[in-house]
């Protein structure tokens, strides 16, 4: 029988992949930028910070290890208890060219799996995404084969870093149940269900406890709702028996027609919808035993 956790982990997601500087004024950027929005969200109750990088210059997504070190270095300066979550999903896309499809268009990023886990053989976070999802995403097409992911879990494993495996549609966790019946992944799992995706799961309260039913019994999830589904989806995803997740990633407003000023109020409001709910938020040290890691 499924056990709800003790403690309700909320993670903050603070810039993503795919915001755009100009869809919000507020997005973090620099390294400094997305370092502070951490330890910011921290404060406000974060256990988790998930932590994508941006070229300082652009603001466009990047994964330069060196921009990485940088987060983790300003953060470790000032908080050695927080849960770094890093990515790892960048490297999975796929444009194909108008007239010849199999011909990679400008936006391409696919690239050899060891090199999408390079960053977490070099700083060894407590935590990295692991991305199950093959699917159209706007007019691209992300790509993670069964092969590839096994590459991928294989580096994770050696590093001794925990993956949280991000769940996109159903057929993503019956890919999870065979790479747990072949070893490629050990239980208990750290999942999530990205809701919101144009082509994938859909955020509703029937999606989330759909895809609940379809983890083992052990794994721990969290519901994570993209655009205006983000805030209702921490109360679904609480009910469900899962953890919360908020952040600029995810949504930019804080409330209809309001832009979220910084990743603290979106945890801020996320922690006041637990506990009126009645939930326990997990402090860092807590979530760490709840989730097994050092």
């Amino acid at each position: 029988m499924r056990q709800s956790p003790d403690k309700i982990i909320i993670t903050c997601a603070v810039t993503g992949n795919l915001t755009k500087p100009e869809q919000t004024p507020y997005l973090p950027i620099t390294p400094e930028q997305i370092a502070d929005a951490c330890l910011g969200a921290a404060e406000a109750g974060a256990a988790i910070a998930h932590i994508h990088v941006r070229d300082p210059a652009s603001g466009a997504p990047s994964m330069e290890i060196e921009l990485y070190e940088d987060v983790v270095a300003r953060i470790r300066k000032k908080n050695t208890q927080l849960i770094l979550n890093i990515t790892t999903g960048p490297g999975g896309r796929f444009v194909p060219s108008h007239d010849e499809p199999r011909v990679a268009a400008a936006g391409t990023t696919l690239m050899n799996p060891e090199k999408r886990v390079a960053h977490i053989e070099r700083l060894k976070p407590d935590i990295c995404t692991l991305d199950l999802n093959t699917m159209n995403s706007g007019g691209q097409v992300v790509i993670n084969t069964p092969a590839n992911v096994r590459r991928m879990a294989k580096v994770i494993r050696a590093c001794g870093v925990k993956p949280e495996i991000e769940l996109f549609d159903s057929g993503d966790i019956a890919m999870m149940h065979d790479l747990l019946k072949d070893g490629t992944l050990s239980g208990p799992q750290l999942t999530s269900f990205v809701m919101g995706v144009s082509y994938g799961f859909q955020p509703s309260p029937e999606t989330v406890l759909y895809a609940r039913n379809l983890l083992p019994v052990d794994a721990q999830f969290t519901a994570i709702g993209i655009g205006r589904s983000m805030f209702t989806t921490v109360a679904q995803s609480y009910l469900a028996g899962g953890h919360a997740r908020v952040g600029l990633e995810d949504g930019v407003y804080l409330e209809r027609g309001v832009l979220a000023e910084s990743n603290a109020l979106m945890v801020e409001k996320a922690r006041r919808i637990l506990q009126d709910l009645g939930a326990q938020i997990a402090t860092p040290q807590q979530a760490r035993a709840q989730l097994g890691l050092a």
